[in-house]
């Protein structure tokens, strides 16, 4: 599944699975559509930060999009968007 939202903070974490040593975690807030969730987002796109709209995929492709092998991810930001119309 793909998912738009924007990132509204950072996760700091001193321990945490070693696959995800220097893998920033942002914290997403997801859209009324989506419930107005907030959810924590690995930042596959390496570029990602607060203020920006993200698109997101989950699930295995959530882990997938690290390219670090099997992770313990299951959502994770692969875009940013630049509009929507």
């Amino acid at each position: 599944m793909v998912i738009i939202g924007n990132v509204v903070g950072k996760v700091t974490s001193t321990v945490k699975d070693a696959s995800l040593t220097g893998v920033k975690l942002l914290i997403v807030s997801l859209s009324k559509e989506m419930g107005n969730r907030v959810l924590v987002a690995a930042d596959a796109s390496r570029a990602a930060g607060c203020g920006d709209k993200v698109y997101i995929v989950t699930g295995k492709e959530g882990a997938n999009a690290l390219k670090l092998g099997m992770v313990p991810v299951d959502a994770s930001i692969v875009g940013i968007v630049d509009s929507v119309k």
